[in-house]
């Protein structure tokens, strides 16, 4: 992170995101949630996207319970999703809002950790197709609506494992280091524009079902929860951060 600002310390206004609307993947459990509350804690307007219904409907329902803008829900199988069903989420996007201001990828699955030698090819393309093809399908789709908004955002969630191979994370980490290209790409291809901005984030160990996943025998209690790390996350997808392009940043301290 820049030695000039920390977005790990921003506190945002209370209307900091007014006006905006919001896309997050994975937003039914875990970070993606916890960032869809605050986003709408602080006035956005927030698609969530996610495939498992009844979790959408009940962060729904605790966004409707708050004094924000009204959420729209948009299921989406990123493992199973065709091109029209992309196309459909894009569509009813612009007949609602007309725009788009910030995209946050979030949703991701593991996979198995095993050694290259004896990785499940089956699963191995379920991880890129979910974790880095379906991102890059649907920041294609939603480009048009980003580019509408004066100050667009495209946040991807990224993770150390994107940053350096370690073995028997196989899949998961190769579709981390694609995202960590992805975002490359496309914050340079986008620059001269000014809009959408493009930057990745990496959340760090926190508290979630695929963190328990990966470490069962882990003391979860030394994690921080989602909503602890929230921040970082606003900062990007708010206009503190206008300007900011092409960066890869940590969500909590190297320990």
């Amino acid at each position: 992170m820049s030695s000039a600002f920390d977005p790990r310390t921003h506190i945002p206004a209370a209307a900091e995101l007014a006006g905006r609307v919001i896309a997050i993947t994975g937003a039914s459990a875990g970070l993606g949630r916890a960032v869809a509350l605050a986003c709408a804690r602080h006035q956005a307007s927030v698609i969530l996207i996610g495939r498992n219904v009844r979790e959408l409907e009940a962060v729904h329902a605790e966004i409707a319970a708050g004094r924000a803008p009204e959420a729209s829900i948009a299921v989406l199988d990123l493992e199973r999703a065709l091109a029209a069903d992309y196309d459909q989420v894009a569509d009813a996007a612009l007949a609602r809002y007309g725009r788009l201001d910030g995209l946050l990828h979030n949703a991701a699955i593991l996979g198995v950790l095993s050694p290259i030698e004896q990785y499940d090819v089956p699963t191995w393309c379920r991880v890129l197709h979910v974790n880095l093809t379906a991102a890059f399908a649907l920041t294609q789709v939603l480009l048009p609506l980003l580019r509408s908004a004066p100050d667009g955002s495209i946040v991807f969630t990224s993770s150390g494992a994107g940053r350096r191979t370690k073995a028997y994370w196989g899949a998961y980490t190769v579709s981390k280091f694609g995202v960590e290209a992805l975002m490359g790409i496309l914050a340079e291809e986008l620059e001269h524009a000014g809009t959408p901005r493009v930057n990745a984030l990496n959340p760090g160990p926190v508290r979630t079902r695929m963190r328990r996943q990966a470490f069962p025998a882990e003391d979860i209690t030394r994690l921080v929860v989602p909503e602890d790390i929230v921040q970082p996350y606003l900062w990007l997808l708010g206009p503190a951060s206008r300007g900011v392009n092409g960066q890869s940043l940590d969500c909590q301290a190297k320990r």
